[in-house]
């Protein structure tokens, strides 16, 4: 039996300590970890604890478990957007092979530096484009390697963020302002356009885009509706947006089971990120006092609430960007048009499929593998590849260059809404990567 590998977590937030490092539990053979670094010491010993982990092996910082020498094959990176790019640069300086979570970098020089350093020291830098591990994904990707539609002349691709998703992330949570995270197009649709960079294997020569934030701002309500779900809104009962009906009842979020009065909440996503006190009185105190308990229209948010994105391939192909924060139910939904026949998809909302409407009449239903884990299985199949590739049985299918391309179209995308440009990709590419 081969040894485990051995890996390092820091940021033990809901993508680290549970999308990813849960795996460990059900694969130990596979994979055991030997040390985290958390600044938050609830979420530090819990990590511990679940781990097997003593006080020598945790770490209040990324800076300190660095300090305590190579402990580890690989270091598993999910700290906040704005915080991947030093101790990504120093665990790989260090001699780690790093799994980093998406986006790799809240600016373009932050991204080549990433490159730079990764390409400086030989080691593996794999990002978590989960959505590529899944077998959805790898499904159309095989549709469209092998040439059933033909030459592809145009796809639409929607990013369609349920108004409750919306509300938690981008108007209340960690990604509403950019100043403080990322732009929206990056933080939610780097996955996308990594997708369309991967699927069509096309660069793209042009792109434009327009959007702008229109709902979540004061002008939208009166008065009279308060900063707080909590401080007694006329409008919170029947608020689709109330952080009662969506933390506390759990009547607004779909397909969960409605929370009693006094009721502890499952420890998971969204419940988790709101508090550590997942018991009714916690959750409450988090509300009235955090930024989750925030009326929608009293934030500090600033990232668009609908943006579009157009672009130009190489060989002339026509693609649409549609992300948005106002659907009725969380999904994308998928269109390819060829010379042969046209594809569409769907994926998300407990419903994944995929049919091909071949020109002449057939229609063909393709089936689709089933999977485990969040995201579709992309969580866990992102992981057990990252192992493999330290085992030496793969390479990288979204090593940090190849996840550079999606960044650079996310980035330009925005740099185009907000100047009302349209970018030429080439010149972009060369200017970014003369940034460092």
């Amino acid at each position: 039996m081969t040894k485990p590998i051995e890996l390092v977590l820091m940021g033990a937030g809901a993508r680290g300590a549970h999308a990813y490092a849960s795996y460990a539990f059900t694969h130990p053979n596979e994979v055991r970890f030997v040390a985290v670094a958390e600044p938050d010491p609830e979420r530090r010993r819990r990590f511990a604890n679940e781990h097997d982990l003593d006080e020598s092996q945790t770490f209040e910082s990324w800076k300190d478990l660095i300090a305590a020498g190579k402990m580890a094959d690989g270091a598993l990176i999910t700290t906040q957007d704005r915080m991947h790019v030093e101790p990504t640069i120093a665990a790989l300086e260090a001699g780690y092979d790093v799994l980093l979570e998406k986006p790799m970098a809240d600016s373009l020089e932050g991204c080549v530096r990433l490159v730079q350093a990764a390409e400086r020291t030989g080691r593996t830098l794999q990002i978590c484009h989960v959505l590529r591990y899944t077998p959805f994904w790898q499904t159309l990707q095989d549709i469209l390697a092998s040439g059933q539609l033909g030459r592809i002349i145009t796809v639409e691709h929607r990013e369609n963020v349920a108004w409750w998703h919306m509300a938690h992330s981008f108007v209340r949570g960690n990604w509403r302002n950019k100043e403080l995270s990322t732009p929206m197009i990056l933080a939610k649709c780097c996955h996308d356009l990594d997708l369309l960079v991967w699927n069509l294997d096309d660069p793209v020569v042009r792109l434009s885009s327009v959007g702008s934030l229109l709902h979540y701002t004061a002008e939208s309500v009166g008065p009279e509706i308060p900063l707080r779900c909590t401080d007694g809104c006329p409008i919170e009962a029947d608020c689709p947006y109330s952080a009662l009906g969506i933390y506390m009842d759990g009547r607004l979020l779909p397909g969960s089971r409605s929370l009693a009065e006094g009721e502890t909440a499952p420890n998971v996503w969204p419940f988790m990120t709101i508090s550590n006190d997942l018991s009714w009185d916690g959750r409450l105190a988090a509300l009235k006092t955090g930024p989750y308990g925030r009326c929608v229209y009293r934030c500090d948010n600033d990232v668009v609430d609908h943006q579009v994105v157009l672009m130009e391939t190489a060989s002339g192909t026509s693609v649409s960007l549609t992300m948005h924060g106002h659907s009725n139910e969380e999904h994308r939904s998928l269109r390819f048009d060829g010379t042969k026949a046209s594809l569409r998809a769907r994926f998300g909302g407990n419903i994944q499929a995929i049919v091909i409407y071949h020109h002449g009449g057939a229609q063909e239903v393709v089936e689709i593998p089933t999977a485990s884990s969040g995201h579709g299985g992309g969580d866990w199949g992102t992981f057990s590849s990252f192992l493999r590739v330290l085992r030496g049985e793969e390479k990288a299918l979204t090593d940090v260059r190849a996840s550079l391309e999606s960044h650079l179209l996310a980035f330009a995308a925005e740099e185009a809404r907000l100047n009302h440009q349209v970018i030429d990709m080439a010149a972009f590419r060369t200017q970014a990567e003369g940034m460092v």
